[in-house]
């Protein structure tokens, strides 16, 4: 199957940063995607600190045009993350959602791990948390492709969640991200192709780029890994499609020949 990836660089308007997305699903279809994916906050970059003006619940619009552009493609999406909003909270989820070609929500994801770092003068300090309410759910979406793991960038560190999601069957894993140069340069790739080869799956890590604000940037370099841990497709710098061929046969013969997950004893 063919696989898409759409890396951008998002801002804090909305209605640009739409149309941006469904030009690029719209691109990977024509070059045969049958899944299309899409980056962490690809409908809305804050500028650090700032709320969410768009928080909204999965009724909204933005899981609203994600199912419309599914349906009219006829194209199974991974939507990135967009802001969701809790009820009598002034926190939201960082959301990820699978929409079947068909337009239904198959799967929702909420992030499980905050990133709370301060990387320094060069690198800048984050607090997730301030803003943002973590997830406790471990999410594989039921697709044709096979069991599809969910995760979001700052959960690639954690590689317990991934072991769970092999573990529950997840024959790819999606890692939609807004990586940081500064952790981007030295750990982005080691860290992807880490979790192909541990879990055996396919890694598909559609990313953001670029200079989203003053003040906000990201590293892209979007990948798509096979299960032997090799980069099969790779982005630049600058927002752009990649698609690959993800053949599910070959999770199949990456686990017969070292079959690490049968072997586990913890």
């Amino acid at each position: 199957m063919l696989v898409g990836v759409v890396q951008v660089c998002s801002s804090d308007d909305l209605e640009s940063n739409l149309k941006r997305a469904r030009e690029g699903v719209s691109a990977a279809v024509d070059r045969g995607a049958e899944l299309v994916c899409l980056p962490e906050n690809f409908a809305y970059m804050r500028r650090e600190g700032s709320a969410f003006p768009c928080a909204q619940g999965l009724d909204g619009p933005i899981v609203g045009a994600l199912r419309e552009l599914a349906e009219r493609q006829g194209v199974w999406i991974l939507g990135g993350t967009f802001p969701e909003a809790i009820p009598g909270s002034d926190r939201v989820h960082n959301t990820s959602v699978v929409i079947a070609a068909d337009g239904r929500v198959a799967a929702v994801y909420r992030k499980i791990h905050l990133f709370d770092v301060d990387l320094g003068a060069s690198g800048g300090a984050f607090r997730e948390s301030a803003t943002f309410a973590p997830g406790s759910e471990v999410v594989v979406a039921d697709t044709p492709f096979g069991g599809l793991g969910l995760s979001v960038c700052y959960d690639v560190r954690f590689p317990e969640l991934y072991r769970e999601l092999a573990i529950r069957g997840a024959r790819m894993i999606a890692v939609p991200s807004a990586f940081t140069p500064t952790t981007g340069r030295d750990h982005w790739e080691v860290l992807l192709r880490a979790r192909a080869i541990e879990c055996q799956a396919y890694l598909v890590a559609p990313a953001q780029c670029g200079q989203h604000a003053p003040d906000r940037s990201s590293y892209g370099r979007s990948m798509i890994v096979d299960p032997w841990g090799l980069v099969i497709a790779r982005a630049g710098d600058r927002p752009q499609v990649i698609v690959a061929d993800c053949d599910p046969a070959e999770v199949d013969r990456v686990r017969e020949a070292i079959p690490a997950l049968r072997n586990r004893r913890l």
